[in-house]
Order: structure tokens, then sequence, then C-alpha cells
């Protein structure tokens, strides 16, 4: 089994080999998981939006992702065979203490994990993180953070705004663990839903945006091993 570690270590060796050579090499392709969890909330919305990802990153960006993406269990140890986990849903999602823990150690590991709120997770997301975490804060990301830059730029220094939800303004947080990121969670803001063109009703622009802005996440998590 892969080490996380491991895997980041060798994604940023390929970020350097040209897109033509990493696309070659369909052995060294990185798979991404979605994240199964507890609490009657969807994990399993807008199936779609990972692939469409990794289709688009897989087309634009030095790294080469396998075009299939894993659901696992965040319990499991499993989610160690991933440099990348990403989460969403509505509503509810609860974890155990042995779920959090095997999070922690995951995270503090070298993993990744990108939440994105399709509508009423925040309530349960906010407090999660803070068991995960206590010793750290959720900060939201400042306008001139390498997320908003690494390959696309978005001028107004948030994430893209795709669904409405409740009005705001759309705001991308993280937690910070020796310097590193290890969470990103996106509020008022839906990107997964971008990536979900076939399945929404979005415009373009808006999904274009969207993609873009998960090929920066994408980026910039390779990239900092």
């Amino acid at each position: 089994m892969k080490t996380v570690a491991g895997i980041l270590i060798l994604s940023f060796q390929l970020s350097l080999i040209s897109f033509s050579d990493v696309a070659a090499q369909e052995e060294d392709s990185f798979k991404i998981a979605r994240v199964q969890y507890q609490g009657g909330g969807d994990w399993y919305s807008s199936p779609s939006a990972l692939t469409n990802l990794i289709d688009f990153a897989n087309q634009n960006l030095p790294i080469r992702l396998a075009e299939r993406y894993d659901d696992v269990q965040i319990g499991s140890r499993d989610i160690f065979d991933y440099p990348f986990l990403f989460a969403t849903g509505h509503g509810n999602i609860s974890l155990n203490n042995s779920e959090m823990e095997n999070l922690r150690r995951y995270l503090e590991n070298g993993g990744f994990l990108m939440v994105d709120d399709d509508y009423g997770m925040d309530e349960y997301v906010r407090p999660l993180l803070n068991r995960i975490f206590p010793d750290d804060e959720l900060v939201e990301l400042p306008a001139d953070h390498p997320v908003y830059s690494s390959v696309y730029f978005f001028s107004e220094g948030r994430p893209p705004k795709v669904h409405e939800h409740d009005g705001k303004p759309p705001q991308a947080f993280a937690i910070f663990r020796n310097g590193r990121m290890v969470v990103l969670y996106t509020y008022e803001s839906n990107p997964s839903d971008g990536w979900a063109y076939d399945e929404h009703d979005n415009p373009e622009e808006i999904n274009r945006k969207a993609l873009q802005f998960g090929a920066n996440v994408l980026t910039y998590v390779f990239m900092n091993p």
C-alpha cells in the first residue's frame, strides 16, 4: 500500500515532467477519492463532479490523474492510499471517535481533504473540524493565496459563486498543520456543482470558473507535498 507521503513526493516529481511525458505514463497516475460518511447527508451527490474535474485537470495540468475516482469510507485505512480526498453533500455529516482519529492521522501524515458545502453542511462541518484539530483554527484564505492564482487567476481572491445558497459571498477556509494546508473548506460557493456541469443547469462561464478553481486546488496540493 502506498503511503500518502510517498504518493505526494512522487506527484511533485511528476509535476516537473512535461504534460506529454506524464500522460504517457498511465501507471504513474494518481487516484483521488470521494469520502463516504454517516449522518444522513448525501455524500454521493453530483457523482459526475470529480470525473469531470479529473478530465479537465488531465487536459490542462502537468499532473496525471486516474480517470476514475474511488469512494472510500472515512474510517477505513484505505484513505491512506489517496493523496486527495473530497467530501460534499447536503445536511448532516457525523464521524465517530475512531473515524476522526483515522482522518487526523491521514491529514497529519501528508493527506489532504477538500470539503465543499453543497448546502446545509456548514453547521456540522465546522464543529467536526474543531474536534479533529482543536488547536488549529479554521481560517479564511487571504485573497493572495496561491489557490487563487496557481494556474488560473481569480482577481477577487475568492472561490467562484456557483449557487446562491443564502446569498452570502463565497468563501474558502483552511486548516494548516506545521505550515501545510491539510483541509480546504468551500462555503457559499459550491464549485463541485459547477464541475458536475452535465447534472446542473449553470451558465457555461460559471462551470468554467468552477473547473479552473478545482484545477488550482489540485495544483496547489500536488505542488506542495
